[in-house]
């Protein structure tokens, strides 16, 4: 009787230990997956981080912004800006206003059931 519940006991002892050792097992991959997915998310926001930086450098040359007033200089109706300009907008010499548009005779608009 003594043997048997010592095998009993010896058993229950092993069944403890190998449900304790499964149950640690997965709690470990849980938490290396977790890691895993924070690393790949870093990594993610540090490409994107350097991609809007590259952008914001390539958006900021002091030259790229020249280029496009000088393209654009006829429709923004602005005088040639210097790159000592650039910081402050109050310093942007705007030319003065000439009215372009004059209309002399206003057109009379016609259907076409008044047609002749």
């Amino acid at each position: 009787m003594m043997r048997s519940l010592l095998h009993v006991l010896t058993a229950l002892v092993v069944i403890g230990l190998a449900f304790w050792a499964y149950r640690e097992n997965y709690r470990t991959q849980e938490a290396l997956a977790r890691a895993d997915r924070l690393q790949s998310d870093v990594a993610e926001a540090r490409q994107r981080l350097r991609m809007l930086n590259a952008e914001w450098a390539y958006l900021n040359r002091p030259d790229r912004l020249m280029t496009l007033v000088e393209m654009n200089f006829d429709k923004l109706g602005l005088m040639p800006l210097q790159p000592h300009q650039f910081g402050r907008t109050d310093q942007v010499a705007y030319p003065p206003r000439e009215s372009s548009l004059v209309i002399t005779n206003p057109v009379d608009v016609v259907s076409d059931g008044d047609r002749p």
